[in-house]
């Protein structure tokens, strides 16, 4: 262990400077003890009065049962929670999108397993605190109490910040948690990557991000219960007492609104709630018994979310969507039709209209990428270098910049070529995959990597083509099941036309090649 001491003095000098020094930290573990902390304070519970925190935090989870959408992790029965319940865990990495459950998960370990719970931001800590952390965790480890540290970010942590706790980890003085929104394999040091255990959390989907959002209208403790909410236009349902006012279509309204605020959040359920909060604030207040009216001072009142007043706090249009529902498909497939039908024009449109509908862009590139391999193909190659590069370029520069390159990829992808004979060919091959005999790899086309193998004629009758003048041979490729099948015809379209022109050339030279032979 490195120790510190005096430069002068002396020997009896340092050995009661060490004593006195002794006693001073003894004196600090005691009072950090009795106050059940150590270096940092333990954060399980916020310490924030419960009024003033946001509505997110109010209706985080309490226990396993109440988290959402992270049921293959944490359902009944499964092995994270089995060790959760009972206090037999792991270092680990929690790796999610935003607003899945990452921070909430690590609460409830602390919560519900025995041990001091320190959180550290990737933001906000430095090597030194972290050093003083893991000393800390050292001497607890020694006297059999354990420490979970918690690491929010992890990804944000450089090469030796995150060194700083890989002796700790593997010595098992704490219990690790990190939590990242970036792929670990990538972002994670390998020697703690190999330490811990990595758990996959998935982004909300729009249905359970819905059931949230209704979870905290109707909660009075930590939700809006007690604000009477009325969602909808002239008609909506009042939160809290189950009472519809207005048309009978007012659950039909109801359910509008809370949709639209749950697909705008994109899966994240801080953004959902966060966004409900800020309605309900901006929501002018109207008379319980006269809807619509001004309330008189001291009556009761009720706070009306129309999606008018959800377009003035997002600061955009709402347009009809759903990325769980029938209009997501349809707009896709007019988006893919518009580009097969080398239209640009209706391509752009389809393409804003997604976007700004709250489609994730990084959606719409991959289906760009198969719309260049699948209407495109070889009748422009460079089709689908441009779509990998219009994901690049919005992955570097985000939204809305990044907007710019998915519309300039739609529009190449429109004009381009088209073909769909690579499609078609590959499907082919695809069925008679599934239908014909796994026929074993020819004999010549085999490696005769030991002499064994040579033996029995692995690599024999091979015709290596460079050592002839037009590098073609006639040699069978394909297993004698399917010698002769034809899968790739090329069109006459595009660079296809040289491709179809070359295919010609090579079905001579083998012809030739036969007939010499």
């Amino acid at each position: 262990m490195r120790r510190f001491g005096s430069g002068s003095g002396g020997v009896n000098g340092k050995k009661q400077k060490k004593e006195k020094e002794k006693d001073n930290a003894e004196n600090a573990e005691e009072r950090r003890e009795e106050i059940g902390m150590g270096l940092f304070a333990p954060l399980p519970e916020p310490e924030t009065p419960a009024a003033l925190q946001p509505l997110a935090e109010r209706m985080r989870p309490r226990t396993l049962d109440e988290v959402v959408g992270q049921e293959k992790l944490v359902g009944p029965g499964k092995p994270l929670r089995v060790q959760i319940e009972s206090d037999n865990l792991g270092s680990m990495l929690l790796w999610g999108p935003p607003g899945c459950g990452k921070t909430t998960l690590a609460r409830l370990i602390a919560r519900l397993t025995k041990s001091e719970f320190i959180s550290f931001s990737a933001v906000l800590s430095g090597i030194k605190e972290i050093k003083e952390v893991m000393a800390d965790a050292e001497k607890k480890s020694r006297s059999g109490r354990r420490t979970i540290v918690f690491v929010d970010e992890v990804h944000r942590f450089n090469k030796a910040q995150q060194d700083a706790f890989l002796p700790h980890v593997e010595a098992g003085h704490i219990l690790f948690i990190g939590a990242t929104t970036e792929n670990p394999s990538f972002e994670v040091i390998s020697p703690l990557l190999s330490r811990t255990k990595v758990y996959v959390l998935e982004s909300l989907t729009t249905a359970q991000i819905a059931g949230l959002l209704r979870r905290a209208m109707l909660d009075k403790e930590r939700g809006l219960g007690n604000e009477r909410i009325v969602l909808g236009g002239d008609a909506g349902t009042v939160a809290g007492t189950g009472k519809a006012e207005g048309s009978a279509s007012a659950a039909g309204e109801t359910e509008d609104v809370l949709w639209k605020i749950a697909a705008f959040a994109n899966g994240d359920a801080r953004a959902a709630y966060n966004t409900l909060e800020l309605c309900v604030r901006g929501a002018e207040p109207e008379s319980l018994e006269h809807p619509g009216a001004k309330p008189t001072p001291g009556a009761p009142v009720v706070r009306r979310i129309t999606a008018e007043l959800l377009e003035n706090v997002l600061q955009k249009k709402l347009l009809r969507y759903d990325k769980a529902s029938e209009e997501h498909f349809n707009l896709i497939s007019a988006l893919h039709k518009s580009v097969r039908n080398s239209d640009p024009d209706a391509a752009l449109y389809w393409l804003a209209r997604m976007l700004e509908s709250g489609e994730d862009p990084l959606y719409l590139a991959r289906r760009m990428v198969r719309m260049a391999s699948e209407d495109i193909g070889l009748a422009e190659p460079g089709a689908l270098a441009v779509t990998l590069a219009a994901k690049d370029a919005f992955d570097f520069l985000g939204a809305p910049e990044g907007h710019l390159a998915l519309a300039q990829a739609a529009v190449y992808l429109s004009l381009a070529p088209k073909s769909n004979a690579l499609y078609s060919g590959y499907g082919t091959v695809m069925e008679d995959v599934r239908k014909t005999e796994a026929d074993p790899v020819p004999l010549h086309l085999r490696n005769a990597v030991t002499g064994l193998m040579k033996n029995i004629g692995y690599g024999e009758g091979y015709k290596y083509a460079h050592n002839f003048e037009e590098k073609v041979t006639d040699m069978m490729c394909l297993p004698d099941n399917l010698s002769g099948r034809v899968y790739y015809q090329p069109t006459d379209q595009g660079f296809e036309a040289r491709l179809r022109a070359r295919m010609e050339e090579i079905r001579k030279l083998k012809s030739r090649s036969v007939s010499k032979g």
